[in-house]
């Protein structure tokens, strides 16, 4: 069973809880996770900003923080956090809603947890690649910045 405990600390954005944490059902279940109790929080830029901190060493809010709690073969305790204010931001620039970016960020940070990475191109190219297969089940189709 995945469950999905879900927080919004935020008021810029109204939030579609039932399809963020379908989000991150669609990634675990599609990445072979069969059990998960996963912490999805929706915050604001300054809230992201401490964290991003704390946490990183970027003194700067940031679109997504995941941190894997504890992973074993078909099993994954993790946290997702994810920013409103830089979803809204970033959708402008992209030319779509900043739900469909919000959705983006959890798919995103569902993929880490998971243990895809972005630090190199082609792990990078394999994410995105993902990115698209599940934004895809919500006819979305993603853009990056530089594509823009």
């Amino acid at each position: 069973m995945i469950q999905v405990d879900f927080r919004n600390e935020q008021t810029t954005l109204a939030i579609d809880a039932a399809q963020l944490r379908r989000a991150i059902e669609a990634v675990l279940s599609g990445e072979g996770v069969k059990a998960a109790e996963i912490s999805l929080a929706v915050i604001d830029d300054a809230a992201m900003h401490i964290l991003n901190r704390r946490y990183l060493n970027h003194d700067e809010p940031t679109d997504v923080l995941s941190f894997v709690l504890e992973a074993r073969p078909g099993y994954v305790e993790g946290e997702i956090i994810v920013s409103a204010d830089t979803a809204t931001s970033s959708a402008r620039r992209f030319g779509w809603s900043a739900e469909s970016e919000l959705l983006l960020y959890v798919i995103h940070g569902a993929l880490h947890l998971v243990g895809y990475d972005d630090l190199e191109p082609e792990a990078q190219a394999e994410m995105r690649q993902r990115e698209r297969a599940y934004l895809g089940q919500f006819g979305l189709t993603p853009r990056y910045a530089e594509e823009s």
